[in-house]
């Protein structure tokens, strides 16, 4: 008699059939695992922005001297060590005072009353959108202090933006203006640490309001940046000193145009926001002559294209009338009819104003920008910004 042969399915899925399912794993790990550190980045902040109101009170009930305020930091840091670990040095908590007594009007802002903020014309919006979970709600619970995970969570949340080590960075800098200008800045381009640290080295803002007039300047304080006109996006000098050129070495336009071609991600981030990288060399002919434009940008929020080119010397009214050419063909032959001007940029070593006022039509857009292969000198824009801001005072 012969045996029949069973022939069992196979229990086990298809590699190719668990590729939906793996991938929604995935995004739910790494949803949860930003929201997570999300959550507790911001109660970092806000613990000790508490331990600074503490020890800010505890030194108003005492003695006014600075060496006691320096043997409590002393004696409060061995005791916290010994019971909670590092993070509690005599340096940390002086960072957390100062934490508090530099951000505290704001975060009063946001603990008043909802009636009363209502009233103000402020409206309270979660500054921190979590995945719908029971795992996060008991997450939340463990990590925060029963005190502060009593608050409502719009006064908790939505004054402290950035990472603790964003705002240590951000201590460093005594002009509230500024200040306030890195922390929108940061918070709204997602700059890391390292790139908060170079934007303040290369004195951005220091640069970006030396082109702007005294309103101007007020708004990158309250707003940060905000580009809705071609001057918006310039500023002066531009800082190239992440292409690792010697100032005092020979180099050509071609070498600086690969440097920055090398470092395309660094020079948008130094150009600025919503420039878009499109062509180097773009050849174009007029009449059997060839032409070639060392660096073409878009930029989409402003809707239009940025030609650039690079001079290594003194800038002159031949390089303004080239840059005009290149211009116009780009309007003509290039644009779409539903996009802004061209935007021409001569990117130089050095530059008279005279020349470019003398040499352009005064609604050309075109402009001249000197750029240089270190940090600049933040005393010098910082007496350039009190010279500017004496003229401005003197033509009113």
């Amino acid at each position: 008699m012969k045996k029949k042969t069973i022939i069992r399915k196979s229990t086990t899925a298809k590699p190719n059939g668990l590729a939906p399912l793996i991938a929604e794993v995935r995004q739910l790990i790494q949803s949860a695992r930003h929201a997570t550190a999300t959550v507790v980045n911001t109660f970092q902040v806000r613990t000790n922005f508490e331990i600074g109101r503490r020890i800010v009170e505890h030194e108003q009930k005492g003695e006014k001297r600075a060496e006691y305020g320096q043997e409590l930091l002393k004696t409060l840091s061995i005791r916290l060590t010994e019971e909670f670990g590092k993070g509690f040095s005599p340096v940390n908590l002086s960072h957390m005072r100062r934490f508090f007594l530099t951000w505290k009007e704001r975060v009063q802002i946001f603990q008043q009353p909802t009636e009363k903020l209502a009233s103000n014309g402020i409206h309270q919006q979660p500054a921190v959108k979590l995945v719908s979970s029971e795992i996060f709600q008991t997450l939340s619970e463990k990590l925060v202090p029963v005190e502060i995970a009593q608050q409502p969570a719009g006064q908790f949340l939505k004054p402290f933006t950035l990472s603790w080590t964003h705002y240590v960075c951000l201590l460093g800098i005594k002009n509230p203006d500024e200040r306030s200008f890195y922390e929108i800045e940061a918070t709204n381009e997602g700059w890391s640490v390292p790139e908060l640290k170079r934007q303040k080295a290369s004195c951005l803002y220091e640069r970006l309001a030396l082109s702007r007039d005294k309103a101007g300047v007020k708004k990158l304080a309250e707003k940060g940046q905000i580009i809705t006109k071609p001057e918006d996006v310039l500023k002066e000098p531009l800082v190239l000193e992440f292409l690792g050129l010697d100032e005092k070495a020979g180099y050509s336009e071609s070498d600086l145009e690969t440097a920055l071609i090398n470092h395309i991600e660094k020079f948008l981030l130094e150009l600025g926001k919503g420039f878009l990288f499109e062509a180097r060399q773009k050849r174009f002919t007029f009449d059997e002559d060839h032409y070639f434009l060392d660096l073409v940008f878009y930029n989409r929020l402003l809707r239009c294209y940025v030609v650039i080119d690079l001079k290594l010397d003194k800038l002159t009214h031949q390089d303004l009338g080239q840059m005009q050419m290149y211009v116009n063909y780009y309007d003509r032959h290039v644009k779409l009819p539903e996009e802004n001007a061209t935007i021409g940029l001569l990117l130089c070593k050095e530059k008279k104003d005279a020349v470019v006022k003398l040499t352009l039509p005064t609604d050309a857009n075109i402009h001249a920008k000197e750029y240089q292969l270190y940090l600049p000198s933040k005393e010098l824009l910082q007496k350039k910004l009190m010279e500017w801001a004496r003229q401005e005072e003197s033509r009113r």
